[in-house]
């Protein structure tokens, strides 16, 4: 089982099915998904891909975490992720996702943060990647605020690593 984690602002906890809905709602907005392929049109498949992804069973220690702000501790505001890259490995990588209006307020920067010290501290990963699409310009200004450096470029995405 993942452990919660917390900082002033934000929680996080493990992602549980009891999330699948607001996982699903932030999917369906095309302006969250617009760099991020997936089943987001078809609901049958789009359920059957969260679903996995919320009950796989990753490595010790890594997986997802729902987002929630301190002040409104019940709101789902997204995820952050830690799992192996594209569900296979061997690489690890470090992913997020967020409600549009939790868009640039700093929240999945300090969500990664805490996930990029769990990574090195707890898990004991040497380092971690991110695969984030060439024109998702703010996700790619979290990779580098978290100190990510480019590594290369494939497939319309830019490779970003942090080694510890």
């Amino acid at each position: 089982m993942l452990a919660p984690f917390e900082s002033p602002r934000i929680f996080l906890r493990p992602r549980t099915l009891a999330d699948l809905d607001d996982c699903m709602a932030m999917d369906r907005d095309p302006e969250v998904t617009r760099h991020v392929d997936g089943p987001w049109n078809d609901p049958v498949a789009h359920r059957r891909f969260v679903v996995d992804r919320i009950t796989r069973a990753y490595p010790e220690g890594l997986g997802y975490w729902s987002i929630f702000e301190r002040d409104k501790p019940t709101r789902f505001v997204g995820w952050v992720l830690l799992i192996p890259e594209d569900a296979s490995g061997p690489e690890i990588e470090i992913g997020w996702r967020l409600v549009r209006d939790a868009w640039g307020r700093g929240i999945a920067s300090e969500a990664a943060r805490i996930v990029v010290a769990h990574a090195f501290d707890t898990v004991g990963l040497d380092s971690i990647v991110a695969g984030i699409a060439e024109g998702n310009t703010a996700s790619q200004r979290v990779a580098e605020k978290l100190g990510m450096k480019r590594e290369g470029f494939a497939d319309g995405y830019v490779r970003f690593r942090l080694t510890r």
